[in-house]
């Protein structure tokens, strides 16, 4: 199976490649723009694979893909290719647009024409799966409850209004279309090889510098946690085994408060890289309460039954472990930390 990936050199995106590569027999054929998040170092691992291809190009470049569906001829289609970062889309919204919402149209057009010229076999096989976020649905607020795959949109920045748009483009293009799609929204990611503007790499590359550890108001938002590898898995088992129109939540299971995040890495550096920088006494000294992001959600929690129960998945990194193997990573990988 030929599987083209979109944002294949970001963070979830390079997962995503690595486990096809390395734990199934399918071919991932990878389209990037590489911004300044994404990287071809986290694919070093693969690169040579010949099943393994990349294409160094923008999705709202049609003509462009247009030649790379006809070069491939892929099987599949996974989206991930996205601007994500929630204080960039507030600060600059214009590029979350044009990507989030323009890009993801015209990969829609352009896999529509392909998929109407496929061989009745090859059309019944397709998919176009989208990867969204828990993001779109806004926030749960303090009492209780989890998102489910049906929960109302009500999204708080231009980010997250950006990826509901891409939803909804998705939706209309499978009802008015008939292209087989389907839907998974994902809860925070953490693991290695993020960018470290992101909240735990950039914590720990801060920690290591002796810098304020910046916190969002109060610190009490509330955020579930997925290990970038188990959520790998998962977006590859729904792709090879949901049927057209499926949507599914994943989720890691691990809500946790931001500032007990940043006080349980403070405690893993405390362990794992004890010589501070000078003037420093404890990790946890630095922690600093900064002014709230306009539009704090509160609370995000994911109900991933639906996907445990139809197809089977679980997490497999509870988040000590996660967390620990992740601060390992980046205490091994500090050049990454420098990227930001």
């Amino acid at each position: 199976m030929k599987i083209l990936v979109t944002g294949g050199a970001g963070f979830i995106g390079s997962a995503l490649i690595r486990h096809i590569i390395q734990h199934t027999g399918d071919a991932a054929i990878n389209i990037d723009k590489l911004t300044y998040a994404g990287s071809l170092d986290s694919l070093a691992a693969v690169a040579d694979s010949p099943r393994y291809a990349f294409e160094h190009l923008d999705i709202c470049n049609r003509t462009g893909l247009e030649r790379i569906f006809r070069k491939h001829r892929p099987d599949a289609v996974i989206h991930l290719a996205a601007e994500s970062h929630v204080d960039r889309s507030l600060a600059g919204p214009a590029a979350f647009i044009e990507t989030n919402i323009i890009g993801t149209y015209i990969l829609l057009e352009v896999a529509r024409a392909y998929y109407e010229e496929l061989a009745p076999a090859a059309r019944k096989a397709f998919r176009f799966h989208h990867v969204s976020t828990d993001e779109v649905f806004g926030d749960l607020g303090k009492d209780g409850g989890c998102f489910s795959e049906t929960s109302r949109y009500s999204p708080s920045s231009p980010y997250s209004a950006s990826k509901a748009g891409a939803d909804h483009l998705v939706s209309a293009w499978a009802r008015s279309y008939g292209l087989p799609t389907v839907v998974t929204h994902c809860s925070n990611n953490y693991g290695p090889w993020q960018y470290p503007e992101k909240l735990i790499p950039l914590i720990i590359k801060r920690a290591l510098l002796g810098l304020p550890l910046p916190v969002f108001g109060d610190g009490l938002q509330v955020r579930d946690w997925l290990y970038a590898d188990d959520h790998a898995r998962a977006l590859h088992l729904v792709l090879t085994q949901a049927a057209p129109g499926a949507r599914y939540n994943i989720g890691g299971q691990n809500e946790q408060r931001n500032i007990d995040v940043v006080r349980s890495l403070c405690a893993l550096l405390e362990e794992l890289a004890p010589e501070k920088p000078a003037g420093v006494s404890h990790y946890a000294a630095l922690i600093a309460h900064v002014t709230d992001r306009p539009g704090h959600d509160r609370r995000y929690a994911i109900d991933a039954s639906r996907i445990q129960h139809e197809l089977g998945w679980r997490p497999t990194y509870d988040f000590a472990l996660g967390l620990r193997t992740t601060v390992a990573w980046y205490l091994a990988n500090r050049d990454w930390l420098r990227r930001a």
